[in-house]
């Protein structure tokens, strides 16, 4: 890197530690919000000063990311929070860049896409911490000199202090070593020819600043024909470039009210037979009823995921605020909370309180291919429920919840987070979103067939030739005008 950082504390810069998820803007970009801050490594030698990065040819997502960073000034271990902000020598400016084309390939660690030579510009000068309120610390971030990232430092997630404290349980933190301490909202992607500039100042002091980091990108030579190769999918695009719609990607499908009520009013029967005639056999979550009869289920699929009871793994995942109980907590109006519990009918899933919570925020629904304990205060709730039977017991006699949001098996089907779910007193069954229009307009125009064939059928028409309707049948069914 540039030796002006090391110039400025008088010490080679050490580690470079970076937060995942810190900012709630950043959060609600991404669509969740974390129970605790996360941490990656990256190279020293990716550090750099002002100047240029390359994006080597053949790839496309070089993303910028706003940062401030900490510069620890006072070794430590378990440091306490009261401490933590003393070990902190200064602060300054940072952008944790990365070419997300690798990120695939890395499986979690960020080694290639994010310890890139140049991914780590920092500067160009040093705050004195002591002279700040960790708490009132501002970020800003331009491309091309145009205002893309803009917040503070007193609506993290973690606050610093917490950040220091934390890492210092597991490692000695050491003058020189760098904390990048997240990216607010409006993170994106570069082009060859771009400029961008990250500056941190004191919201108390603006003359206390980072001054202006200002990075260049250029195109870059080819990167040598060894192991993994760039990949994107779109969902790194979507990643990189903060949305769907800056990633030009198409929308995503979307659950309108007008396909909500058109969906309600067609049979789940006839779904599933206009489904199995395009090649989707398979798509009826098997063994499950309406609790209360009459009540129908439209909505989008979140999933939770139950594995086989043992006291090791309950003690550590099934007590306290589990997988169950965040996705409840988590569930949003006209959405669907699926459950795998593995066909087993002998422990209670749901109960009347997370029922309630659910109904509260708006679910369409809860299924379950296990049990529900509680049947008669929950069918009470009004809230939706499919489920295999009832039963006494907690679902800790046979069940840990496991995890929220994965593709799970549910009374035989598969669901996948997005999948849109039907159900009424027939059952339910699951939609690929791809495919609901498509399938919602050859159902629609099968039941309309079938009401016709009922009305000839009791008027007193044979079924012979009539159902299902030959050409002469057809014929007349065509000119009704349906």
């Amino acid at each position: 890197m540039s030796d002006s950082i090391s110039d400025q504390i008088g010490h080679p810069v050490g580690k470079i530690i970076a937060v995942h998820l810190a900012y709630p803007s950043r959060a609600a970009q991404r669509g969740r919000v974390p129970n605790e801050a996360s941490y990656f490594l990256k190279a020293s030698s990716s550090l750099t000063g002002p100047g240029t990065v390359s994006r080597p040819h053949g790839t496309e997502l070089l993303v910028f990311e706003g940062e401030i960073a900490l510069v620890i000034g006072t070794t430590g271990r378990n440091i306490s929070e009261e401490d933590a902000w003393s070990h902190v020598g200064w602060v300054t400016a940072s952008n944790d860049m990365g070419i997300l084309d690798f990120r695939a390939a890395d499986k979690g660690s960020n080694v290639r896409s994010k310890s890139g030579d140049g991914m780590t510009p920092i500067g160009p000068h040093l705050i004195d911490a002591s002279r700040v309120d960790p708490a009132a610390l501002h970020i800003r971030t331009t491309v091309d000199g145009a205002v893309v990232q803009d917040d503070s430092s007193s609506t993290l997630l973690f606050s610093f202090a917490h950040m220091i404290a934390d890492l210092s349980r597991f490692m000695t933190l050491h003058v020189g070593d760098v904390i990048l301490t997240g990216t607010p909202a409006g993170s994106s992607v570069l082009q060859p020819g771009q400029t961008v500039t990250v500056e941190v100042f004191s919201e108390e002091d603006p003359l206390l600043t980072s001054g202006e980091l200002t990075t260049a990108v250029v195109e870059g030579p080819p990167l040598a024909d060894v192991g993994s190769g760039p990949a994107v999918s779109a969902q790194q695009r979507i990643d990189a470039w903060g949305s769907r719609d800056a990633a030009g990607l198409e929308p995503e499908f979307d659950l309108t009210a007008d396909l909500r009520e058109r969906l309600s009013a067609v049979a789940v029967a006839t779904l599933s037979s206009v489904l199995r005639a395009k090649g989707y056999p398979n798509v009826s979550i098997d063994g499950v009823h309406p609790m209360v009869g009459g009540m129908t289920i439209v909505g989008r699929a979140r999933t939770l995921r139950y594995v086989a009871h043992r006291p090791d793994l309950f003690a550590a995942h099934g007590g306290g605020y589990n997988a169950q109980k965040r996705a409840v907590d988590s569930i949003n109006p006209g959405e669907v909370l699926v459950m795998e519990a593995r066909s087993m009918e002998f422990a209670g899933t749901l109960g009347d309180i997370l029922a309630l919570r659910a109904q509260v925020r708006g679910a369409a629904g809860i299924i379950t291919d296990g049990a529900v304990r509680d049947w008669g205060p929950v069918g009470q709730v009004g809230l939706p429920v499919f489920a295999q039977a009832a039963h006494p017991s907690v679902l800790g006699r046979v069940h840990i919840p496991w995890s929220v949001d994965d593709t799970i098996t549910c009374g035989g089907a598969t669901v996948q987070p997005g999948d849109v779910i039907v159900g009424d007193d027939d059952g339910a069954i699951v939609i690929p979103p791809a495919l609901v229009r498509e399938v919602l307009e050859a159902a629609e125009k099968q039941e309309a067939e079938e009401e016709f064939i009922a009305a000839m059928v009791a008027d007193g028409h044979p079924v012979e030739g009539l159902y299902p309707m030959n050409e002469q049948w057809r014929e007349r069914y065509r000119a009704t005008g349906r």
